[in-house]
């Protein structure tokens, strides 16, 4: 990627927001066990567990999942209902499925090895391109260009205090013009930090972005179904839905629906009525 060349009037805007994220990630960046040790195959599980959850949390499940599977190649070998069983919690299951089918396919395709680019990264399950970008950035320090809620936050926060209805288009090309190109993991580490840090001082300024859009009610959602299905056949084994009706207290034809989108995900498999956890 070449340089993004910066009109000299904004040359100083981009030099003080650069000092103001440093300064602020020298005295507040936090510290995770993924950012001190950044094995590739540590990253690409910490980002898959990072979706649309909260990094406090992350920590511990993290830090069992590398002491069982240090290596795609270990995961690999391990069942899915091995991952799911050290997975549950975390929610959003289906994140567990495509970290298992990473490790076969880098296992059998890349032998072992985590690719380095989001181009590589890119057609793996479950890998859009913020998390090819990270991925490639924290990992092997490649400077790309990606962005997630707390990038956007900081951006938003310093260049668009005046505006509404922000498009990523727009914050992009500011991502590009200050990029640390030697140091491209400390940067976005230091951009998160802020933009996270940002949400406990501030209104969330992610609610100006053209992109915001509010979480729906886990209580009572499709997702707290399927949770609880799956929980069921980890903790209580193999059922039909009668049984599990009764263990769930799911409704027959929402439980048929959460059945029909794990056996479609590949997360469950049914043999005459009978739904257990895939062997996959």
């Amino acid at each position: 990627m070449t340089k993004q060349r910066v009109h000299p009037a904004l040359a100083e805007t981009y030099k003080t927001f650069k000092e103001s994220i440093y300064a602020h990630y020298a005295s507040a960046g936090r510290v995770f066990p993924w950012r001190e040790s950044t094995s590739p195959w540590g990253v690409l599980v910490s980002e898959f567990m990072l979706q649309q959850t909260q990094t406090e949390r992350v920590v511990s499940y993290w830090e069992r999942w590398m002491y069982l599977w240090p290596t795609p190649q270990k995961l690999n070998k391990a069942s899915l209902e091995d991952a799911l069983r050290e997975w549950s919690g975390l929610g959003y299951n289906r994140r567990c499925r495509y970290v298992k089918e990473c490790a076969r396919i880098i296992t059998e395709d890349h032998r072992g090895i985590v690719p380095q680019t989001p181009e590589e990264l890119l057609p793996l399950p479950g890998i859009g391109a913020y998390t090819a970008g990270a991925i490639a950035c924290f990992a092997y320090n490649y400077p790309g260009v990606f962005i997630e809620t707390n990038i956007r936050s900081a951006v938003i926060h310093f260049f668009f205090q005046e505006r509404e209805d922000i498009k990523d288009a727009e914050i992009i090309p500011i991502l590009e013009a200050s990029l640390d190109r030697e140091n491209p993991r400390k940067w976005y580490w230091a951009l998160m930090d802020y933009g996270a840090a940002l949400k406990k001082v501030t209104l969330n300024p992610n609610r100006k972005s053209a992109h915001y859009t509010k979480q729906s009610p886990f209580a009572g959602s499709f997702r707290q179904r399927r949770g609880a299905v799956l929980r069921s056949l980890l903790s209580q084994g193999p059922a039909g839905i009668p049984e599990l009706g009764e263990r769930t207290g799911i409704q027959s034809s929402d439980l048929y629906e959460a059945l029909k989108a794990l056996a479609k995900e590949s997360m469950v498999a049914e043999e005459e009525g009978i739904y257990r956890i895939s062997e996959g």
